[in-house]
């Protein structure tokens, strides 16, 4: 049974559509229609992603431009442009402001928003959301789907379900069953290494993460496996927070077996590299530091960092430094169980939300 709080929270999730190649397309209509990524390249470069005609072929976010264009043969590869990404944003974001002031922002094409008391004074959330994904469709002509429910999690796992230009409402009475039936790959926070090890435990759908104890997930997945626990019971007191500073963006690899020799780590480590690329670029977190951590078999920690003066925003120098990094770990080889990077240090005139955001691959 979902917990009851005095006031039921309201919580949208909006979510938009291919958000860089849908602008690309808007912008350029000879693109319309057609498969296009947004950077990367053919040889080199990685995608920040791809139009929906794209994704019919596998072509995904984080790829590399070579992969995109093997599964593509056809794909055209767009330049990134952050400016105008950053000002339709602004106006999505604005949009937002005419029914709450509680809005908390994950990324230029992405924020939750608290509508339980509103501007407009609208009891029925699913309304706002329509309202919302109208606005934004008449004034900048692109698409957006929308999450509602009760907490965060839900609302963002709803926003997924019926993409593109979608609308999802899961409510406490319909939580329970909803969980039970989704698949572990689909629960948000629960990445494809996650997702492999649960499934080695029997867990394929949320009935049977349900049946998993506190004590035994956390013991297999860290201080995560509290976090899965109440999940898969619709349990999320998480608040809407209109302002945070992020203070870095870690990505880390947990391996099923130990890597014991170089050559497997840097294979380990080119694939690594191009989702933190991605996540770097679609978050525009540009710090001056550049961190790998290692994790050893007998569970040591071993992190180096890199500083620059500047920010760190060419995407040659963040793989220059990262491999720099690894290649010291060569004069001290052990088996290692986890690979991470992060990048923190960003000036503070550039820091807009908080906490470290860790994204489980």
């Amino acid at each position: 049974m979902v917990p009851m709080d005095k006031q039921q929270r309201k919580i949208i999730h909006i979510d938009m559509d291919a958000f860089y190649a849908s602008v690309e397309q808007r912008d350029d209509p000879s693109l319309r229609g057609l498969a296009i990524a947004v950077g990367g390249g053919e040889k080199r470069g990685v995608i920040t992603t791809a139009s929906y005609e794209a994704r019919k072929f596998g072509v995904r976010s984080a790829m590399s431009g070579y992969e995109a264009k093997r599964l593509c043969p056809q794909l055209i590869f767009v330049p990134i442009r952050f400016e105008a990404y950053k000002e339709a944003s602004q106006a999505i974001r604005s949009i937002f402001a005419r029914y709450t002031d509680l809005i908390e922002p994950l990324s230029f094409d992405e924020a939750f928003l608290d509508v339980t008391e509103n501007k407009i004074n609208q009891p029925i959330a699913t309304e706002i959301a329509k309202e919302i994904k109208q606005a934004i469709f008449d004034e900048t002509q692109l698409t957006a789907s929308a999450g509602i429910s009760y907490c965060k999690f839900l609302a963002k796992v709803a926003s997924d379900i019926n993409k593109p230009d979608g609308i999802t409402i899961i409510t406490p009475k319909k939580a329970i069953a909803f969980l039970e039936q989704l698949e572990i790959e689909k629960f948000y926070g629960i990445g494809k290494v996650t997702a492999k090890k649960m499934k080695a435990m029997g867990i394929f759908h949320g009935k049977d993460l349900k049946k998993m104890d506190r004590i035994t997930m956390v013991e297999k997945f860290g201080k995560m496996g509290s976090y899965y626990f109440d999940i898969v019971r619709g349990i999320d007191d998480r608040p809407v927070q209109s302002h945070r500073e992020r203070k870095s963006l870690a990505i880390e690899r947990t391996l099923d077996e130990d890597l014991v020799d170089f050559d497997s780590m840097k294979k380990y480590f080119e694939e690594l590299k191009v989702k933190f690329i991605a996540r770097v670029k679609k978050y525009e977190f540009y710090g001056r530091t550049i961190s790998l951590k290692l994790k050893t078999s007998d569970f040591k920690t071993l992190t180096r960092s890199h500083t620059e003066k500047n920010p760190i925003e060419n995407e040659q120098m963040i793989v220059a430094i990262a491999d720099e990094l690894l290649e010291a770990y060569k004069k001290e080889l052990k088996p290692i169980r986890l690979i991470g990077l992060t990048m923190s240090n960003r000036p503070k005139k550039d820091i807009k939300e908080s906490n470290q955001l860790f994204l489980d691959l």
